[in-house]
C-alpha cells in the first residue's frame, strides 16, 4: 500500500483569534498535521467517503497581529510546501487581539472555469492567477488581504473540460441517460476540484490568504431551482437524483465545512458524524437528498425550522460583518409566494444584519441590483408566471428558464424585503421581531452597506436610493464577475443597453402593463460595466470604504478597470 499523499490544498479556511483552520484532501487514510514556525501546530485524522480521504485541522496557539509560514505533514511526511515550485512560503496571518481600528481588506468575485490550460475555449487571463502572481512577487504579509470571498460557480459541473470529457466517456457505470459531458457522481465531482484547485498559482494563494465561499448553479446545473416546475422536470431525469445529492455532499466536504469557523464546527451535527463514521458515504449521500428534499417544504416556517441544514452564515473582521447568503438551495417557490430565504433563514439573517459594526457586506451569488432594463423584465416576467390563465403562466415559464430570469428581481418579495431592511439599518432604528419594528435594541447606522455578487459575467458599481430621508449609510451593489469565463459578445449590447435610460423606461412600462408595482428603491450605476475577467477589492479603514475594479491583461496582468469611494471618514 503507498503511503498516502496530499492530493488537493492546503487550503487555509478561517483565521478566528489564534486559531486557523486548514483542509486537505490526502490520496489515504492518514493522519495530517499542521504546524507553524513559532511552535503553533494542530493535527487531525482524515475521514472518508466514496473512497477519498479529507481532514480539517484545527491550529491552536497562534500569535496574535502576526504572519508565520507553515508546513503540512501527513503521517509525519512533510508533503507541503513543495520546495521544488519555487514560491513564496504559505503564511497564517492573524490579527490584533483587538482589531476593531484595524483596517480590512476583502477579495472578491465569482465564476471561474477550471485552469486556463484545461479550458474548452480560448479565455482572457484567469483574474485570479494574475492576483496570485502579483502576490507571490511581493510577497509581504502585510500586503495580504484579510479574506477572499468567492460568491459561486467554483467549479462547473455542467460545463466540464475535455480532461473531465475523456474521464467521463471511459466510465461505463453512469446512471441511464446522463449527459455525456457533465458530471453526475461524487467521484466525479472530486475531479473538478482537483483540476481546479491543483492550478499551482491557485494553489498557493489558497494556502496563503483565508477565504470563504457560497455556491450559485453551476455547482450542480444551470437554473438550478429556478422554478417550482423546473425542480419537478428535473426529477424525471433518471439521473438527476444521483447528480443533485453528489453535488450537495461534495459541497459540504470541499466548500462548506471550511467556512465554519473552529467552535461552528465543534457544533455541527453533520460533522459530528462523518468523522464518526469509519466511512461516511452512506451519510453524505442521506445527507444530499434530505437537503434537496428540504427545499421541498421552504415555503413552511415551522417545519423548516426544524429541519433544514442552513448553508449561510456570518463572520466578523474588526468592524466589518459579512453575512453570506444561500441564493440557491433553500429558495422558496411557491407561484405567488417565492422567495430567495426560507422564513426561517429570513429570521436569521435579521439577526446578523442587526449589529454594532461600521461596515455591513452582504454576499450574495446573484446581485440584488441589475442593469435596470433587465431588472424590470424579471419582474415583470414572475408577474405572469403567477398567472392564473395556465397558457400565461406556461408562456412565462418557458422564458424564464429560457433567458435566466431568476434574480433578487424575480422573487420580488425578498428584493423588497431586502431593500426595506436597508432603509431601517440605514436610519439606525431599532430592530424588528417577525414584522414589528421598534422590538428590538436601537443601533448606529452603519458606514456602509455592500451586496457583493457575481453571476451575470460583467463587473459594475451601482448606489442605491431610497426614499426615506432618513436613510444616512450609502448602499452599494458591487458585482465583480466572471474571474475566468466571458458573456457571449452578442449579449454585451443588450447588457450595456439595461442601463440606459430609454430601454429602462420600456421596460419599466412593460412590467407596469403586467400590475407591477414600481420598485421601492431606484439606483444609479457609478462604474462599468466591464466585461473582461476581473478581481475586486473591498477596503474598509475606520468608517471609509473603497472599492477597487481590477480586469487582466492580454499578458496576464492586472489593470484598474474601477475605483470607486463608498463612504467618506464622517
Amino acid at each position: 500500500m503507498p503511503e498516502p499523499r496530499l492530493l488537493i490544498g492546503p487550503l487555509l479556511r478561517r483565521v478566528v483569534g489564534t486559531r486557523a483552520t486548514v483542509w486537505v484532501e490526502t490520496s489515504g487514510s492518514a493522519v495530517v498535521t499542521v504546524r507553524t514556525a513559532d511552535g503553533a501546530t494542530g493535527s487531525a485524522p482524515t475521514f472518508s467517503a466514496y473512497d477519498h480521504h479529507y481532514a480539517l485541522v484545527v491550529v491552536e496557539g497562534l500569535t496574535p497581529d502576526h504572519a508565520t509560514s507553515y508546513e503540512v505533514l501527513v503521517d509525519d511526511e512533510l508533503v507541503w510546501p513543495v520546495a521544488r515550485d519555487g514560491f513564496p512560503p504559505s503564511v497564517i496571518r492573524t490579527r490584533a487581539a483587538d482589531d476593531r481600528d484595524q483596517p480590512v481588506s476583502l477579495i472578491f468575485g465569482s465564476c471561474r472555469e477550471t485552469t486556463q490550460h484545461n479550458t474548452t475555449r480560448k479565455l482572457p487571463p484567469d483574474a485570479l492567477d494574475a492576483y496570485a502572481r502579483r502576490l507571490m512577487a511581493a510577497p509581504d504579509p502585510d500586503d495580504l488581504p484579510d479574506l477572499l470571498v468567492l460568491l459561486g460557480d467554483q467549479v462547473y459541473a455542467d460545463v466540464t473540460s475535455p480532461t473531465v470529457r475523456r474521464l467521463l466517456k471511459r466510465r461505463r457505470r453512469r446512471p441511464k441517460d446522463a449527459p455525456a459531458d457533465q458530471v453526475v457522481s461524487f467521484d466525479e465531482y472530486t475531479k473538478l476540484y482537483l483540476e481546479s484547485w491543483r492550478d499551482p498559482e491557485i494553489r498557493w494563494l489558497l494556502s496563503t490568504v483565508p477565504n470563504v465561499m457560497i455556491f450559485d448553479d453551476h455547482e450542480v446545473i444551470d437554473d438550478w431551482n429556478t422554478s417550482k416546475s423546473w425542480r419537478a422536470d428535473m426529477r424525471q431525469q433518471a439521473w438527476w437524483a444521483e447528480r443533485i445529492r453528489s453535488g450537495l455532499a461534495s459541497y459540504w466536504v470541499y466548500q462548506h465545512l471550511g467556512n465554519l469557523a473552529p467552535d461552528e464546527i465543534a457544533a455541527d451535527p453533520l460533522y459530528a458524524k462523518v468523522v464518526a463514521a469509519g466511512d461516511a458515504t452512506d451519510v453524505l449521500r442521506e445527507f444530499g437528498e434530505r437537503v434537496d428534499r428540504e427545499a421541498d417544504e421552504a415555503h413552511d416556517t415551522e417545519r423548516w425550522r426544524a429541519v433544514q441544514y442552513q448553508w449561510s452564515y456570518a463572520l466578523d473582521l474588526g468592524r466589518t460583518r459579512l453575512v453570506m447568503l444561500d441564493n440557491r438551495c433553500s429558495r422558496v417557490l411557491e407561484p405567488g409566494g417565492r422567495s430567495m430565504l426560507p422564513a426561517g433563514e429570513w429570521s436569521w439573517f435579521l439577526d446578523r444584519a442587526h449589529g454594532v459594526y461600521d461596515h455591513l457586506v452582504i454576499g450574495a451569488s446573484l446581485p440584488w441590483l441589475l442593469p435596470p432594463g433587465i431588472h424590470h423584465v424579471e419582474a415583470w416576467n414572475e408577474k405572469l408566471a403567477d398567472s392564473g390563465r395556465p397558457w400565461v403562466a406556461g408562456l412565462a415559464e418557458k422564458l424564464r428558464r429560457a433567458l435566466d430570469l431568476e434574480h433578487w428581481a424575480a422573487f420580488r418579495r425578498s428584493f423588497d424585503a431586502l431593500g426595506a431592511l436597508f432603509v431601517r439599518l440605514g436610519s439606525g432604528v431599532p430592530a424588528t421581531a417577525g414584522d414589528r419594528v421598534g422590538a428590538g435594541p436601537a443601533y448606529p447606522a452603519p458606514a456602509s452597506i455592500s451586496v457583493l455578487s457575481g453571476d451575470v459575467h460583467h463587473s459594475y458599481v451601482a448606489r442605491a436610493r431610497f426614499d426615506d430621508p432618513a436613510v444616512r449609510t450609502p448602499v452599494h451593489q458591487l458585482t465583480c464577475s466572471p474571474i475566468h469565463n466571458q458573456v457571449p459578445a452578442a449579449m454585451r449590447p443588450l447588457m450595456k443597453l439595461g442601463w440606459s435610460a430609454g430601454p429602462a423606461a420600456a421596460t419599466r412600462a412593460l412590467a407596469r402593463s403586467a400590475g407591477v408595482r414600481r420598485p421601492t428603491v431606484r439606483w444609479k450605476k457609478l462604474a462599468g460595466p466591464y466585461f473582461g475577467n476581473a478581481v475586486s477589492t473591498l477596503r474598509h479603514r475606520g468608517r471609509e470604504a473603497e472599492v477597487l475594479i481590477e480586469g487582466t491583461t492580454s499578458d496576464g496582468h492586472l489593470r484598474e478597470v474601477a475605483r470607486q469611494q463608498l463612504s467618506s471618514a464622517k
